[in-house]
């Protein structure tokens, strides 16, 4: 009886085989489908965050150009463009719950399209078509190569999908590769980090290493964060998980040194090199992160993986091209009008040089061209009395003062 009834057993679970194979299409339709939402949230986020800075930025440069008294943050102009980024940056921390985080950070190169198309739209400046063609060829072909690299991403990205919960939050956080990863990064951040203060070591890969790093962490926990939120939202409550909280305060650290970092690097180099090198850098090592720690590239083929590291690789070429072409900013040199100063004007005010206008002369401040005054003055030598410098019993010579003395 028991051999007679084997057969029927394993006839009974074939239907069962069957029916476990025909679900698969339709969980890839919708992960396609969750891929598609995150990747617009991501782009409408970046393109956002884009438009938002502009308009702050807009706002600070017509305060400096007119003679209004207020602070930039009464004026609308600034109070919309910090409207436009908390909406941004919401819409990019959302787009982290529902695509594989290799798939989302890429995606940041929409803000490099946005802000070199805006620049160009915006310019004060006129050019001939010729001379416009010249200037900005780069910037066309790098938004051009972001916009494919842009597509490959999107089209060949990963497809793995899993629930944020807290059990499996917590079996990657513990898994042997994520915790190898973990154990290798913190020693080059280690590594990285003694250069940089101890050594003098302020390159720029250097720096930027540092805010990679810590910025790969830091969308390893947004992405934990926002996938628990939104598991909570859909009604599976997440938010009484220790994990949830841990990775919350990993999130806000990460992404405060990490600012940190990037001030310093303002502070030393070009912004156009800070994007192009921080965006190529930045992105690679949160891919390499979010691999290890998701397993965003599992059971993906290996056609679609050499197609998503040809989309990177073309969007970082697009990066570079349009920060390249960027126009470098000119420090600003002050100086003293001595013509604005009032009462006796001489070499020096309580110890403090005055600034020489570098050009071709040795005049000083606005001294130099007055060509234009219906008045002529020709400088006078007049003695004053002497100053008391360094020790006591000895003199310094006078200063000769120039005063402007009207002749007809």
């Amino acid at each position: 009886m028991e051999g007679g009834n084997s057969p029927n057993l394993q006839l009974q679970q074939l239907p069962l085989a069957t029916a476990a194979v025909s679900v698969q299409p339709h969980t890839d339709s919708f992960s396609y489908k969750e891929n598609l939402i995150g990747a617009l949230l991501a782009i409408f986020g970046h393109l956002v965050i884009s438009i938002a800075l502009n308009l702050q930025k807009y706002s600070h440069i017509r305060l400096a150009g007119s003679k209004d008294p207020r602070a930039y943050f009464k004026t609308k102009t600034w109070w919309c463009g910090l409207f436009l980024l908390v909406l941004g940056e919401l819409g990019v921390f959302s787009s982290y719950a529902f695509a594989p985080l290799s798939l989302i950070v890429p995606l940041s190169a929409v803000s490099v399209i946005a802000s070199a198309i805006i620049g160009i739209i915006f310019i004060k400046e006129k050019w001939k078509p010729k001379d416009f063609l010249r200037r900005y060829v780069l910037s066309f072909v790098g938004c051009g190569l972001a916009i494919i690299g842009t597509y490959l991403l999107v089209t060949f990205g990963p497809n793995s999908h899993e629930k944020m919960t807290g059990e499996n939050i917590t079996r990657h956080l513990v898994s042997w590769p994520f915790l190898l990863y973990m154990l290798v990064e913190i020693i080059i951040f280690c590594l990285l980090l003694y250069f940089y203060k101890e050594k003098n070591a302020n390159y720029i890969v250097v720096i930027l290493l540092l805010v990679a790093l810590l910025g790969s962490m830091t969308v390893v926990t947004v992405k934990a964060v926002a996938g628990m939120i939104v598991v909570s939202i859909q009604g599976n409550l997440q938010l009484d998980y220790p994990i949830f909280y841990i990775m919350l305060v990993c999130m806000i650290a990460t992404a405060i040194f990490q600012a940190t970092f990037l001030a310093q690097a303002s502070q030393l180099y070009d912004s156009s090199q800070i994007a192009s090198i921080g965006y190529i850098l930045s992105t690679t090592v949160a891919i390499t992160a979010g691999a290890t720690f998701y397993l965003d590239f599992t059971g993906e083929d290996v056609l679609h993986i050499c197609m998503f590291a040809l989309g990177c690789l073309i969007a970082f070429l697009g990066v570079f091209l349009i920060t390249r072409n960027r126009k470098k900013c000119v420090p600003f040199e002050p100086y003293i009008s001595m013509d604005a100063m009032p009462g006796m004007q001489n070499m020096h005010d309580k110890g403090i040089a005055v600034q020489p206008d570098l050009k071709a002369s040795f005049s000083y401040g606005a001294l130099e061209n007055n060509d234009n005054m219906p008045e002529i003055y020709t400088p006078a030598t007049l003695p004053i009395v002497q100053e008391q410098h360094g020790s006591k019993g000895v003199s310094a010579p006078p200063y000769r003062v120039l005063e402007h003395s009207k002749k007809e």
